[in-house]
């Protein structure tokens, strides 16, 4: 499914900063356009503090690539724009390039539902410079949501273990490019459903969703709106009971559900969405079993998030089934995942590869340089150490020391041999042309449960996780450390 071209029909080329198509042009100008250049997408910290990160939003990525083009509307809107003086901004056989461009990239990347980690690229793009610098603001809108999103929600499943969370925030969602993206990525982070409904037609997530509050107030009383729901819906009753009372909303479910027993239904739940959640569903799980309901789910919302749902774990809150809504789609306590894309390489007039480096008095900020790659290794089926490397270092040696990207006192001895081992990158993209398959999204939320049970859960808890060792390869390390003197005239 293409998605973006579903979403808005038409060309997404200007959907980026302006100082990209000002960068472009003087690329274009000085003769570099076609120079070839590698970028690496990457970010720098977890996000909501915790041990781990989540890809996603590869899929829009590929979308965006496979449809990229200024169309003539485009062209016509960048054709008129002008410098203060009047003149164009922008010359006439620039436009004309743009007009003619055709993408030819190299895309490697992450697969989506991947666990990932700081300073590793998610994304690394190989091709003409001027192309390259026109990816970067789209594929971090992109990567940077999605991804944060999907972090969130695997988060809130972990902490759920193993009951079904519902995602159902699309009326507090940033606007409806949000909710989709929104639903998707809650759907990759682990998430059973959703209730947006485009989000089930687009990406083919399961909806869910029974009646809300205005349901019961429509009526002369609680129960005769939980008669007539059953009336409409006989195999999707679960009720909403903290209307008026909660408990009396639990026992007038309880009346309809004996109703619906004796036609051969069932009472699949009762929801509630308000008060001392540990307290109404203890109580509200007494009175099912009691009347004979022990297959009746409490399913419980009102502003949850994964904290919240830790602790009422904790307090063994009768729960079977999470409503998550604003704080899973916003992603409340983080806006931002702070991706960020960076040059690593250029290549000279001799055909060379030139690693660059960007340096900062932040030593955060300061990128990794080269064509590199990140070498997952695992021992008993548990991943212990990431690597980033140089690709041109066709053959490891037997023994290979990690060295912590900003601490080269935290060190760690590998061999290779003793262990297996994986590349996250993978090809998406070569030349321009598509070469890898696309998987369904069921697929890939699969995948993210597969690959975060193959952590310790030492890097999973909520609160202080153990940080997951990642580093560079010896040679990079010393290549980065050269680099950056030698930018600073320390050499």
């Amino acid at each position: 499914m293409k998605i973006t071209r579903d979403l808005y029909q038409g060309s997404l080329a200007l959907l980026t900063d302006f100082y990209q198509l000002t960068m472009a042009y003087a690329y274009w100008k000085s003769g570099k356009a076609e120079q070839e250049a590698v970028f690496n997408l990457f970010f720098r910290k977890n996000p909501f503090q915790s041990g781990f990160t989540i890809a996603a939003g590869l899929d829009y990525v590929i979308d965006y690539c496979r449809n990229f083009k200024f169309d003539e509307n485009d062209l016509s809107y960048l054709g008129a724009m002008e410098k203060e003086d009047g003149t164009p901004t922008f010359d006439p056989a620039f436009i004309q390039y743009l007009r003619e461009l055709t993408f030819s990239c190299d895309i490697d990347a992450v697969e989506e539902g991947s666990v990932i980690f700081p300073n590793t690229p998610m994304i690394r793009v190989k091709g003409p410079l001027l192309q390259c610098q026109l990816l970067e603001t789209p594929m971090l809108n992109i990567i940077n949501f999605q991804t944060l999103v999907a972090t969130k929600a695997a988060r809130i499943t972990l902490e759920a273990k193993g009951d079904p969370v519902l995602e159902f925030g699309l009326r507090r969602a940033q606007g409806i490019d949000g909710a989709l993206a929104a639903s998707r990525a809650s759907y990759i982070g682990g998430c059973s459903s959703t209730s947006n409904v485009m989000a089930g037609k687009l990406f083919g997530i399961p909806v869910s969703g029974t009646h809300a509050h205005s349901w019961i107030m429509a009526f002369d009383s609680e129960i005769a709106a939980f008669e007539a729901y059953a009336a409409a819906f006989p195999d999707n009753c679960i009720f909403l009971v903290d209307t008026y009372d909660t408990i009396k909303g639990v026992q007038n479910a309880i009346k309809v559900g004996h109703a619906l027993k004796a036609n051969g239904k069932k009472l699949l739940g009762v929801r509630i969405d308000s008060g001392d959640l540990a307290y109404y569903s203890n109580m509200a799980r007494e009175l099912l079993d009691e009347a004979g309901f022990t297959d009746t789910k409490v399913v419980a919302s009102n502003d949850l998030d994964e904290h919240i749902l830790s602790s009422l774990k904790m307090q063994e809150a009768s729960i079977d089934i999470w409503g998550i809504g604003t704080k899973l789609v916003t992603a409340y306590d983080q806006p931002a995942l702070g991706a960020v894309y960076k040059m690593a390489a250029l290549k000279d007039e001799q055909g060379n590869w030139v690693p660059k480096v960007k340096v900062s008095q932040q030593s955060i900020k300061i990128n990794i340089p080269g064509f590199h790659n990140v070498k997952r290794f695992y021992k008993n089926d548990k991943a212990i150490s990431d690597m980033i490397y140089l690709e041109s270092n066709e053959e490891l040696a037997e023994e290979l020391t990690i060295i912590d990207p900003y601490d080269p006192t935290k060190r760690r001895k590998i061999n290779p041999n003793d262990m297996e081992s994986k590349d996250l990158l993978v090809p998406i993209f070569k030349k321009g042309k598509k070469v890898y398959s696309r998987p369904k999204l069921e697929d890939i939320r699969n995948s993210t449960l597969t690959n975060l049970r193959r952590f310790d859960k030492a890097h999973k808890r909520l609160i202080n996780p153990h940080i997951y060792p990642v580093g560079l390869e010896e040679g990079l390390y010393h290549l980065r450390t050269d680099l950056v003197l030698k930018a600073k005239n320390y050499s």
